[in-house]
């Protein structure tokens, strides 16, 4: 029934007469224009003006029907009796007014008094009957000045007219008070049958586990049953945990595709506005309009916006919105009057801020970790943005994955746009390997800087410097080797730079840091062994090598001198309350074996590069001749690792390969059997 449903054409959506935002200004022109025609054609206006003695002169000759005063505008309205209006004199006087009713002429009088006493001073001097005085006695009227009444009220629609300008604006053409009336409104988009998302799990790669998590909340929003019947509970939150650009948002989206109930979709920060107690609203009116969609589900983005830890940076006394909106929302998730049926996904990437409150179960029963993938996760990663690009038959999304160790989902795929950008820039029609390799590298350094020139002084200095780091790494059993060196400028200031791929580990033991240590001190320590001398080329090596040292001894405990203590905080709430939570004496104790250890780590660097100098300037010579080499060169150029176990690039891609290899016999089998159907079924028709 619901493909039938679905086939069947939508009727369009028909406009109301007055809703439209084009209306409103129809009715503003309206007005203005009715103004202006009252304004140019008032009688006041239209009146033909005569002099007074005139005046006196039409009522000798029996011309004058009525008079009248117009009370503070010191003026005389006169209208002519019809016969009169037939007279030469007076067509010529009026024009087209003569046809009217009157009034037709005007005389300007200095004061309504003086006027009075003068026009009945000369009415008993005339000859007319006593009928024919009374009714010409000056009839006083009061008749509005227009220009003068708008003078007036101007300011006041000058006020109105630019309110509803404002609102209007505000509420981006909505209409007037869109959004000074809808301010306490929820701004949660709504995705429904539709209005659906197009992207679904399949556009996800990379996050096997977040998947399984969250496709299991929406198999229980579509068949609830299934869990019901053995006393499970439906979740009421997943929170989606992980470093920027891995794809939290992106999960959301496909929950949003493959969910089959209404998807209400915001931002933490679409709760937050300058009047107090907007945002406590706006959660009301969200979980309002859930309540009537349920079941249904919330995302809710960047949820620390709203979510952060109460009490942090409040002044005493006043009053906190954004804690009144975590409030406002902490009730509704699972409050006294919560309900079933609405499910809340939410996603951070700084979980060390958020409020208790909000992490508990009952609101948030599941925290998913979204973090970068692994070297498996990248190349399945790879394979969904090279789905849209003509791609050469060398592209190898397994060796792209082993090139971009530590890349997340999003970066992953502006590699992928970079390389396609590339390849039309050299006019290409497929997209290479070349192209990718590029991509990686501006993403990695930058853009390649050709108009920077190096002096060849300068460049052999960064190719010893690079290739210390890869000698050292090579040669020392619990480093990372490199995956690939170069010696290219790129970005600001960037001269070089080399590529690891780590291995796949939470727990890393002393010898192993201390090894990652002497890699990184490698291209300082071969500046030292060849030229006598050092530069400021190292500036990023030392700063990691500080923070790894420090790490060491503050806060794992490694250091037999301070012993098994860690002055880690954790959750950042600063219980010691001081900066520092030990005395100046534990400081300066810090210090020394921090220096100690790097002292150390330098010495053991500097006699392994004096043992392998050979290897050393091998690997310096073929940098300045190829600018770039990979693992595969080095293994070329001075040997296999001198250990049992190989590296990670190696595991990786011998597992691929007999992956391949598994592939292929498995085609082979499949297709000796179905060869095997085939002749039996030609022998059954040749007996037959």
């Amino acid at each position: 029934m619901s493909e039938n449903n679905n086939s069947l054409p939508k009727p369009k959506k028909k406009t109301p007469i007055g809703n439209g935002p084009g209306f409103q200004g129809w009715i503003i022109l309206a007005l203005i224009v009715g103004i202006i025609g009252v304004m140019l054609f008032s009688s006041n206006k239209s009146l033909s003006p005569i002099k007074y003695k005139q005046l006196e002169q039409m009522v000798e000759n029996g011309d004058v029907a009525k008079v009248a005063v117009v009370s503070d505008a010191n003026l005389v309205e006169v209208t002519l009796k019809s016969e009169a209006l037939q007279k030469s004199e007076y067509k010529k006087l009026l024009g087209n007014n003569r046809f009217t009713s009157g009034p037709h002429l005007k005389v300007e009088i200095i004061s309504e008094l003086s006027f009075m006493n003068d026009f009945n001073n000369f009415l008993k001097s005339t000859n007319l009957t006593e009928d024919e005085k009374a009714s010409l006695y000056p009839e006083p009227i009061h008749r509005e000045n227009i220009m003068n009444t708008l003078l007036n009220w101007l300011p006041l629609i000058l006020f109105f007219g630019l309110m509803y300008f404002l609102m209007t604006r505000m509420a981006g053409g909505g209409g007037p008070g869109g959004a000074l009336f809808n301010i306490g409104k929820s701004r949660a988009a709504l995705f429904d049958a539709d209005n659906k998302v197009k992207i679904t799990f399949k556009d996800v790669a990379g996050l096997d586990e977040a998947k399984e998590e969250l496709s299991e909340i929406v198999d229980f929003l579509k068949k609830p049953k299934k869990y019901t019947e053995l006393g499970g509970k439906i979740p009421k939150g997943a929170l989606l945990v992980g470093p920027p650009g891995t794809g939290k948002t992106l999960m959301a989206k496909a929950v949003a595709g493959e969910a089959s109930v209404p998807f209400f979709s915001l931002s933490g920060s679409d709760f937050v506005e300058m009047f107090v107690g907007v945002g406590a609203a706006r959660v009301r009116d969200l979980f309002k309009q859930a309540k009537e969609k349920a079941p249904c589900i919330i995302f809710i983005d960047e949820i620390d916006a709203v979510g952060r830890l109460r009490g942090r940076g409040a002044m005493p006394g006043g009053n906190d919105e954004r804690e009144n909106t975590l409030n406002s929302l902490l009730v509704e998730m699972d409050g006294f009057g919560s309900e079933t049926g609405i499910i809340i996904i939410a996603a951070s990437n700084r979980p060390d801020v958020l409020d208790p409150a909000l992490l508990r179960p009952g609101r948030f029963d599941r925290q998913i970790s979204v973090d970068a993938p692994d070297i498996n996760g990248r190349e399945a990663i790879f394979k969904v943005h090279m789905r849209p690009l003509k791609l050469a038959k060398e592209v190898d999304a397994k060796k792209l994955a082993t090139q971009t160790p530590g890349f997340a989902g999003a970066e992953i795929a502006n590699v992928c746009n970079e390389a396609a950008l590339l390849a039309a820039r050299r006019n290409k029609k497929e997209v290479d390997m070349k192209d990718f390799q590029d991509a990686i590298d501006r993403e990695i350094g930058g853009l390649e800087k050709k108009n920077k020139l190096i002096s060849p002084e300068e460049k052999e200095i960064v190719a010893f410097h690079e290739a210390g780091h890869a000698v050292t790494g090579w040669f020392l059993e619990h480093a990372n080797p490199l995956v690939k060196v170069s010696i290219v400028p790129r970005g600001i200031a960037a001269l070089g730079y080399a590529q690891y791929l780590p291995k796949e580990q939470y727990l890393y033991r002393t010898e192993q840091l201390f090894d990652e240590m002497c890699m990184a001190l490698g291209g300082r320590a071969a500046e030292e062994v060849v030229f006598g001398k050092i530069s400021t080329g190292a500036l990023s090596d030392l700063e990691k090598i500080t923070k790894m040292a420090y790490s060491m001894v503050t806060i794992y405990g490694l250091n037999e001198e301070i012993g098994n203590l860690s002055f880690y905080d954790s959750k950042g709430q600063s219980e010691y309350s001081f900066t520092k939570p030990y005395s100046d004496d534990t400081a300066r104790k810090i210090d020394a074996e921090v220096k100690k250890l790097v002292d150390q780590a330098y010495l053991r660097t500097k006699e392994l590069l004096m043992t392998r100098r050979e290897e050393l300037n091998k690997l310096a010579q073929e940098l300045l001749s190829k600018e770039i080499l990979y693992q595969s060169d080095l293994v070329d150029l001075i040997g296999q690792r001198p250990f049992d176990k190989p590296t990670a690039y190696q595991e990786f891609m011998d597992k691929k390969e007999e992956e391949t290899v598994t592939e292929d016999e498995e085609t082979k089998e499949d297709e000796s059997k179905a060869e095997e159907i085939v002749d039996a079924e030609e022998n059954k028709e040749t007996e037959a």
